[in-house]
């Protein structure tokens, strides 16, 4: 228990041996560090002075959250990391989710390694101006499953975040697990006294995430941080009709291939037609989706993002969706949110880029 860290045996959410309430609390019960917790001296964690040390060269810091897994949280996290960075600022993106770290591979940094010098780690970069870091780049094997209890995610995060030099950023994007666990509290614990703009969370439409959601504006309420807005992501699939497949079912559920003939027929009797996209819902958002909750809570509301198969295949392939004009769809609706978010939160910082 050197410098306050906890210990791997520790109960899951272990307040921590420098907490007031260290072998005092619920979660102290039964732990076999109860009673030297208890008695140990108290005070502050030092290592907190070298988070703050390491944050003084970073100018805003932004979680990004989602109630519940699968909504598109780190896709959001990648593309507005390279949105950032292509607006020339220096950027960092800081991967937290320890049991399921994406990152490296909607990067396209899969099978980098972690280099070490005299300053700290140093991160793996995309770009000369965007820089990431993630246990993904310390994973002997990308199958390999992480099984670690709070205490250990936790001393990982804070090692992250006091021995992995940045250098001057203007922003640090933090892509976190979903819910509000151990490493939301943690990080929002170690970069609390430096700081932090804010948190934007990602949802889906339905109900089943909205509720989820709540949970989260509620964490970031009851810790004091601020709600930058939420992002409803998967917000109906859309695509260029010529990218479609036209297939004639039969009862037996067998399918012939009709693509190459309608396109074609449309080509010859109705050549307007090629430039549509053509739209479906894929959630039910009857019950007004995010923005409805985002007027019940008080929080913004930054826009909708459609379910794109080309964003999809940009962050398979590591790749900005911005750069190729590929995603037709996706890419204005996320430029527009980005746009937005500078607009409500950095305004010196659009001026300085203009």
């Amino acid at each position: 228990m050197e410098n306050g860290e906890i210990p791997e045996n520790a109960n899951e959410h272990c307040p921590g041996p420098q907490s007031e309430s260290a072998g005092k609390s619920d979660a102290c019960q039964g732990c076999p560090n109860q009673e030297v917790c208890a008695t140990a001296p108290k005070g502050p964690d030092p290592d907190l002075v070298a988070i703050a040390e390491r944050m003084t060269t970073v100018k805003h810091k932004i979680l990004v959250l989602s109630g519940k897994g699968g909504v598109g949280k780190s896709t959001f996290s990648a593309q507005l990391s390279f949105a950032l960075a292509a607006k020339n600022f220096q950027v960092g993106l800081l991967d937290i989710d320890i049991c399921g770290p994406s990152i490296p591979k909607m990067l396209g940094l899969e099978g980098q390694d972690i280099h070490q010098s005299n300053l700290g780690w140093s991160p793996v970069y995309v770009e000369s101006n965007l820089g990431v870091m993630s246990i993904g780049f310390m994973l002997p094997n990308p199958d390999e499953a992480v099984i670690w209890r709070g205490p250990r995610k936790n001393g990982l995060i804070k090692q992250f975040l006091k021995d992995v030099y940045w250098g001057e950023l203007d922003f640090l994007v933090v892509d976190a697990p979903p819910g509000t666990s151990d490493e939301h509290i943690s990080i929002v614990q170690f970069l609390q006294a430096t700081g932090i703009d804010g948190a934007i969370i990602v949802t889906t439409p339905q109900q089943v995430s909205l509720i989820d959601v709540r949970k989260e504006v509620s964490f970031c309420k009851k810790v004091g941080v601020s709600v930058l807005g939420v992002v409803e992501n998967m917000s109906g699939f859309c695509q260029p009709l010529t990218d479609f497949r036209f297939l004639r079912m039969t009862g037996a559920g067998e399918h012939t291939d009709l693509t190459e003939k309608v396109i074609k027929y449309m080509r010859e009797k109705a050549p307007e037609m090629l430039d549509l996209i053509a739209a479906s819902e894929v959630f039910d958002s009857s019950g007004g989706g995010a923005a409805k909750m985002c007027t019940e809570m008080g929080v913004p509301f930054l826009g909708k993002v459609p379910l794109d198969p080309q964003l999809c295949k940009a962050a398979e392939e590591g790749k900005s969706c911005f750069a190729e004009q590929k995603c037709r769809v996706s890419a204005p609706a996320l430029k527009n949110i980005i746009e937005k978010l500078m607009a409500n939160n950095w305004r010196e910082e659009m001026s300085v880029e203009q």
